[in-house]
Order: structure tokens, then C-alpha cells, then sequence
């Protein structure tokens, strides 16, 4: 089962090192990471995404408490939430029969065209990850010369019960 891990962490050089440094020395794979600011300058919010069965979050949440740095660590997926990727990619687009095409699967996509060179284009994209895949595999054919995408972010909807059921429309 995946899961979406929120730990609201001191903002304090070395935090990131730390826990990813523990999960990774306890044989925790974290599938996707990203780290930001929150609305309280003094804390970080790190989001992951590991994989594994209710006794493994049970591990990774015991282990994260167990940090000084560590302020709140919540299970985000047994929650009403929404989640974000975001990427940028290339594309070759060599001809205005190509570059027409691409800017059509953008729009579908509710993307963003970033760049414009001689043969390529930069696209911007932001959703969930089953969209961003899905782009990927109809950029796929133009071909993919350069692709970088974030970790995951996520939080919990307003007024959220807990739920088993993702939702992150």
C-alpha cells in the first residue's frame, strides 16, 4: 500500500539529511520526497511517499518521532487530500505540424508551454501522478530529450474525515 507521509519538521540546516538518513539505514525506501516552507518560517513541511503495509508506516511513523527536529508526523493518505507533482519537460518539436500537435495535448493537459527553441519545447505540467505519467506516454512519440519532476506534495482537505478512500481531485 502507498502512503503519503507529511512531518512537519524544524527549519534547521541538516533536518532533510537527517530523517532521509534514517529511513534509508532502517531499509525504508521513500518513493518520492519534497521539502518546502510553511506558513510558520520556523518549520518545514517534508512530504514522502513510501510503500509498504500498515506495520512498516507504523515503523516509519515510530522512527520519525523519535527525532528531535521532528515537530508532527501525519499519514496524509487516510485522509480526505490533495496531491500535486509537478514537472517539466522536453519534447522534439522539429516541425509546425509537430509543435501544433504538442500544443494541442498541452491545452488537454492543462499545461503550460515554457520554452520555444529551434527543435524543442519545455512544457510545465502539475497534477496528479496518473496525469503526468499519462503526458509522459503522449510525449513519448515527439521524443523526450530532458524530463524533471518534484516529489509529491500534498495536504489534508478542510474539514477532512479520516477516510480510506483517496481523494485528491
Amino acid at each position: 500500500m502507498r502512503h503519503v507521509i507529511s512531518a512537519l519538521v524544524q527549519n534547521v540546516p541538516g533536518v532533510l539529511a537527517h530523517v532521509s538518513g534514517m529511513l534509508a539505514s532502517r531499509g525504508f525506501n521513500i518513493d518520492s520526497l519534497a521539502v518546502g516552507a510553511t506558513e510558520d518560517p520556523t518549520l518545514s513541511r517534508m512530504t514522502f511517499v513510501v510503500v509498504g503495509d500498515d506495520s512498516v508506516l507504523e515503523q516509519v511513523a515510530k522512527q520519525l518521532e523519535k527525532i528531535v527536529t521532528v515537530v508532527q508526523v501525519t499519514d496524509i493518505s487516510t485522509f480526505h487530500h490533495v496531491e500535486r507533482d509537478l514537472m517539466l519537460i522536453k519534447v522534439k518539436a522539429e516541425t509546425g505540424s509537430q509543435r501544433s500537435e504538442i500544443r494541442e495535448l498541452v491545452e488537454i493537459f492543462r499545461g503550460q508551454i515554457v520554452d520555444v527553441g529551434e527543435s524543442e519545447m519545455m512544457i510545465e505540467i502539475s497534477g496528479r501522478e496518473s496525469k503526468l505519467e499519462a503526458f509522459i506516454e503522449r510525449m513519448r512519440p515527439f521524443g523526450i530529450t530532458a524530463l524533471s519532476r518534484t516529489g509529491r506534495i500534498a495536504l489534508i482537505r478542510s474539514d477532512s474525515l479520516k477516510s480510506s478512500d483517496e481523494d485528491d481531485n
